[in-house]
């Protein structure tokens, strides 16, 4: 049973990082002073030696929240063929996802700020001015100062295709707003598991399943040591970073998010990661 490393919030609205199982939650609170910054930024022990450290029972009453503090959230796209077939689709000009799907450079870009991220059981949204909006289940890294691998999460990078369908330079649009990117429950150290990884992805709406497939991070058209250096070659990281790694699973159209559905995410050895969305009003 891995190890894994969670974030709650007591019910008086204090976090804290605490140490368990993915099957069985967060079971005992780790030190005040040893925050993800510090695992991550190389201040306090690395994820591996968490299990070693002891600490007063989690509160049952205790929140899990994203596993996140002031990390940078970062993204890959077209790592599967069957992203770039669906970004194909939404583009009026195709060929750059032809391209960067063969390119030695991989599409990376910036997702989130940590604040931004919403956790297990939280609302992720579809923007009000957009017509076509889909959940994107991804593998998600969790790297140290040093863009090394030290861990595994779930991630869901929410995507209005018709806003970048539209025109590609609007990607940051269709891709970065509140709501758009979920992260949990849990890291679990990469001493502790092995890809490859199963991911599946269920969405109900009005107590129906509308949707469910699943692929594996084996249909990855790029490894994850690929793309965590391509991301640290010119960027520092000095409390680390998380990496969403592309999806292999994208509904076909004409299939949109809709108010109130339910969003399941399921990662073997990583739990399980379901949201509801919300609509997102436009200000303004």
């Amino acid at each position: 049973m891995p190890a894994a490393l969670f974030r709650v919030v007591n019910p008086e609205g204090t976090g804290r990082l605490a140490r368990g199982t993915i099957e069985d939650g967060p079971r005992m609170l780790l030190p005040p002073e040893l925050t993800l910054d510090a695992v991550l930024g190389g201040d306090g022990p690395s994820p591996f030696d968490l299990a070693s450290i002891d600490g007063p029972a989690v509160d049952p009453a205790a929140r899990i929240v994203a596993p996140i503090a002031t990390q940078e959230v970062w993204a890959a796209g077209v790592t599967y063929l069957r992203s770039r077939d669906a970004r194909v689709e939404e583009a009026i000009e195709a060929t750059p996802y032809d391209r960067v799907y063969d390119a030695e450079r991989p599409e990376l870009f910036c997702k989130s700020a940590g604040w931004r991220v919403r956790g297990p059981g939280e609302t992720i949204a579809v923007r009000g001015d957009s017509t076509w909006d889909v959940p994107e289940p991804e593998l998600t890294l969790v790297l140290d100062r040093a863009a090394r691998i030290v861990g595994y999460t779930i991630g869901n990078d929410v995507s209005s295709r018709s806003i970048e369908g539209e025109n590609t330079l609007y990607l940051p649009q269709a891709k970065t707003y509140d709501g758009s990117c979920a992260i949990g429950p849990a890291i679990v150290p990469a001493t502790q598991i092995e890809p490859p990884f199963t991911i599946r992805m269920t969405i109900e709406r009005d107590g129906d399943r509308v949707y469910d497939d699943s692929t594996s991070t084996a249909e990855m058209r790029r490894s994850f040591g690929e793309l965590a250096t391509h991301l640290g070659q010119a960027l520092s990281f000095p409390v680390g970073a998380f990496l969403l790694t592309g999806t292999g699973i994208v509904p076909d159209p004409p299939f949109t998010l809709e108010e109130g559905d339910v969003v399941t995410i399921a990662i073997d050895g990583l739990g399980v990661l379901t949201n509801i969305v919300e609509r997102l009003e436009m200000r303004g």
